[in-house]
């Protein structure tokens, strides 16, 4: 399978290892792709489980919706979904990095019944995250959040100029490796690439505080030390909110890029994480 399909939209995805292995759905954050789990998805299939490896909704060209409404944390759970029907996987494990770990916590939290395991990296539970923001300096951590609330403005930023160029080295100097960068903006610099990429930030309060619940499946959740858009406060909250096995790793000198930067120990980790179910 190199694509799914769901209302009408076509996903692009990767589909590696064998299909009788247990899935496993590797979700990316912004502004990747499924690129970013070059280093990862190969190893976990040659482990024996059947990797599914998706450009989510805005990143896939035959899947960029119009409007904020069309990215709330509800869709995009739904489309992962989706691909584990379209694969014949009832149940699965789900891994995501960044937005994509907002939207396996998700399914972990809406889904219980379809997820074996989650993994979260780099981004806490959301009622961590929540709470850190009015305990600690996550706040003024998340400023670039409310920018993209703006309109047109940060298409500008992130396309254009000496904006444009800022924003490269930015996530160059936040851990993003160099060989990764241009394949990324070439991937946002496709038409309507990156307000649909943005429109994942647009769509963030559409849904309500009270549709976070805790976490009861096994759950594994990473921090990089070297993330400078989320603090430790969350991270350290997370555990209030799984009621299941948990686990907490925390990786020293990393920044928040982790499947590029970090991809060994990823697998590491999530080689021994999986095997809970």
């Amino acid at each position: 399978m190199d694509q799914f399909e769901r209302d009408g939209l076509i996903f692009d995805v990767w589909d590696l290892g064998p299909p009788a292995g247990q899935a496993v759905i590797l979700l990316h954050g912004y502004p990747q792709t499924k690129a970013a789990w070059s280093d990862v998805a190969p190893a976990l299939a040659e482990a024996g489980y059947h990797v599914l490896v998706p450009d989510q909704r805005g990143y896939s060209p035959g899947a960029r919706p119009r409007g904020r409404r069309q990215y709330t944390i509800e869709r995009l759970v739904e489309d992962v979904l989706a691909l584990a029907d379209a694969a014949g996987a009832t149940r699965f494990h789900v891994v995501g990095h960044d937005w994509g770990g907002a939207v396996a916590w998700g399914c972990a939290m809406w889904h219980p019944d379809r997820v074996r395991t989650v993994t979260s990296l780099t981004v806490p539970h959301p009622r961590a995250f929540l709470r850190a923001l009015l305990t600690s300096r996550q706040f003024f951590q998340s400023w670039y959040a409310l920018f993209f609330l703006l309109p047109v403005l940060p298409e500008a930023t992130a396309r254009f100029g000496p904006a444009r160029r800022w924003f490269e080295r930015t996530l160059v100097r936040t851990g993003l490796p160099e060989k990764n960068l241009a394949e990324y903006r070439a991937a946002m610099d496709q038409p309507g690439a990156t307000t649909a990429a943005i429109n994942w930030y647009r769509a963030g309060p559409l849904t309500p505080p009270t549709r976070y619940r805790s976490v009861s499946v096994p759950t594994l959740y990473v921090y990089a030390t070297g993330d400078i858009a989320l603090g430790r406060r969350a991270a350290d909250l997370t555990a209030r909110y799984v009621t299941g096995p948990y686990t907490y790793e925390v990786l020293e000198a990393v920044g928040h890029w982790i499947p590029e930067a970090a991809p060994a120990a990823v697998v590491d980790l999530l080689l021994a994480h999986l095997q809970q179910a």
